[in-house]
């Protein structure tokens, strides 16, 4: 009697959703052949999406945060596919994958096929500009660890061309507008405060911080961080403002120039360096992509087992995902902890999926929210859900309990043993015996 194939899943999207279901699936199932679990991203390497605000303010390396998703494939019995989804056949149950090339133009890999039996698409979200004249060629987003050292070696750039020109620091030359005012936009606003003053002790003693670096956060709501609770957000508004941070609210970007940033009421805010951090969608190519049902974002939307409304194969978690939230007018809100939990819950759903069994309904649960503000303080709220009402915590145990998310990401992609090892050894961090990427 000839032995059945093993399942054929494959999670598009490396982020930490993606990630973190792929390592754990391969640890259950691909390690024992009950199934071939297959990650595909176009990128060679991941880093936690939180942390890419402080990549671009300077204050972390991106390579000792950095995974190589070769080697957490060989270390985790799943298969890693270099490459980007152009495509779906959901008649044969197969993805387009495009040609992939290298930065010479030179060709890695042709277009083809990947064929599954189930398909997870996990491939976050993007920076929505909302179509405001010169944001995507004067703004510089934050949804990559590419976009995220650009900014950084722009800042830099522009400090030292401050440093050794012949005329004058003109206004705007070192003035940093970032546009939104969400947890993105006032963690990097607090970071660059206090990195940027770093980087000037280190000899660049033309530029004045007091006079000549300037820091203006741009929101369009009326309160910055409007989708956490008010008090949070009053009391981030005060910090920022304590060091110095400008902070205007009710202010509708009207267009990004290469000098500035012009608002709708008729104001001009001059800045050379211009981050733009005021809105997310799923990517273009999702939107009703072979016929699957999308909303005007592109996030695929989904059934409370997290499978396509029109697909029971096709499930979809993370960003990219529009999943009801019942007694909630919104969807499951577009955080690091939803997709972690999406993550965990898929693991139970593909077990259910090899076993032929009925599926479950998704249930998130708000563990609240936290705001960083570098070396300044940490603001946000605990528990929500479990309690009924938010937790104000602020200081030193806000910051505890901000870290302890970034070791639950990676306790669920090292195991919990590593992860508290390398608290106290980094250097005990897996890591590759050559060079991947």
């Amino acid at each position: 009697m000839a032995q059945a194939e093993p399942h054929r899943i494959v999670i598009v999207g490396g982020g930490a959703g993606g990630l973190e279901l792929a390592t754990q699936l391969g640890d259950k199932y691909g390690k024992a052949g009950r199934a071939t679990v297959t990650l595909v991203d176009k990128s060679r390497t991941h880093v936690w999406k939180p942390l890419l605000h402080s990549v671009a303010a300077g204050s972390l390396r991106r390579s000792q945060h950095e995974l190589n998703y070769l080697a957490q494939a060989h270390w985790h019995h799943f298969r890693f596919r270099l490459g980007a989804m152009a495509g779906l056949d959901r008649a044969e149950r197969k993805i387009a994958l495009a040609a992939l090339h290298d930065e010479e133009g030179r060709e890695i890999s042709p277009p083809s096929w990947l064929p599954y039996d189930t398909l997870v698409i996990a491939v976050g979200s993007v920076t929505n500009d909302f179509g405001t004249p010169g944001a995507a060629q004067f703004a510089v987003p934050l949804e990559t660890p590419e976009q995220a050292g650009r900014f950084n070696r722009r800042l830099v750039n522009a400090c030292l061309k401050a440093q050794t020109q012949a005329a004058p620091i003109s206004p705007g030359q070192l003035h940093v507008a970032i546009i939104g005012a969400g947890a993105t936009g006032t963690e990097l606003a607090a970071e660059l405060h206090h990195t940027a003053r770093e980087l000037i002790a280190y000899g660049l003693d033309r530029i004045d911080p007091e006079r000549d670096l300037k820091i203006v956060l741009i929101e369009a709501a009326d309160r910055i961080l409007p989708a956490l609770p008010e008090r949070i957000s009053a009391a981030t508004r005060r910090l920022l403002e304590e060091i110095g941070v400008e902070v205007k609210t009710g202010a509708r970007v009207a267009a990004v120039r290469a000098d500035g940033v012009a608002l709708a009421g008729g104001e001009f805010v001059p800045s050379d360096l211009v981050v733009w951090a005021a809105g997310v969608k799923a990517p273009a190519f999702l939107a009703e992509i072979d016929g699957l049902e999308t909303n005007r974002i592109n996030q695929l939307i989904v059934r409370p087992t997290l499978q396509a409304t029109r697909d029971d194969h096709v499930f979809a978690i993370g960003d990219c995902a529009s999943c009801a939230r019942p007694g909630y007018p919104q969807p499951v809100p577009p955080r690091a902890q939803s997709a972690h939990q999406m993550a965990e819950f898929m693991l139970g759903q593909i077990e259910n999926v090899l076993a032929g069994q009925p599926l479950k309904d998704f249930v998130y649960r708000d563990f609240g929210s936290l705001v960083s503000l570098g070396a300044y303080s940490t603001v946000g709220s605990l528990m929500g859900a479990l309690v009924g009402r938010g937790l104000f915590v602020e200081g030193y145990f806000a910051r505890l309990m901000y870290r302890s998310l970034y070791k639950m990401h990676e306790a669920a992609l090292h195991g919990r043993w590593r992860t508290l090892i390398g608290l106290v050894a980094p250097s005990a961090r897996p890591r590759p015996t050559v060079k991947l990427h």
